[in-house]
């Protein structure tokens, strides 16, 4: 699925929101006011209510449904999605192992904070790299670290 905008330079408090909107679900930019996701129902949805907040901003936009020229057209935008998720699960296992050596209570917040960041995460993933296991064990191995601190 592809959307297709633009919207006005100012104010350019516009731009941010619908921007951060669009990174939360995961979108892959294929150009500037180009950027392209999985066609499901959430991501249609999600899309579709984008489209018409960028028409309220007093921007336009098309929504369109698209099959890739090639596969390996596609394989390289599924690619690009995956490695923007495994740096972020990398971030995660990383924060989860640095915490397990803080102060309980650092511990146990990191261990919240990254838990819903982990749902975050997961929620744009539309194809999970081998990194979300690490970073979902490495949140686990924190929470089984608190759990044992606490005996």
């Amino acid at each position: 699925m592809l959307l297709a905008y633009r919207i006005p330079r100012q104010p350019s408090t516009s731009r941010i929101t619908i921007w951060r909107k669009l990174d939360r679900l995961g979108v892959v930019r294929l150009g500037d006011g180009l950027v392209a996701l999985p066609a499901d129902a959430r991501t249609r949805e999600q899309i579709d209510w984008i489209a018409e907040e960028i028409g309220e901003l007093g921007g336009s936009s098309t929504v369109w449904l698209a099959v890739a020229g090639s596969a390996a057209q596609e394989k390289a935008i599924a690619t690009e999605m995956r490695a923007a998720r495994a740096a972020e699960y990398r971030t995660v296992a990383e924060q989860a192992e640095a915490a397990a050596s803080a102060p309980p209570g650092e511990r146990s917040r990191t261990m919240k904070r990254l838990q819903a960041e982990l749902r975050r995460i997961g929620r744009r993933d539309h194809f999970p790299p081998p990194e979300k296991e690490t970073a979902q064990q490495a949140v686990r191995a924190l929470a089984q670290t608190i759990v044992e601190s606490g005996r």
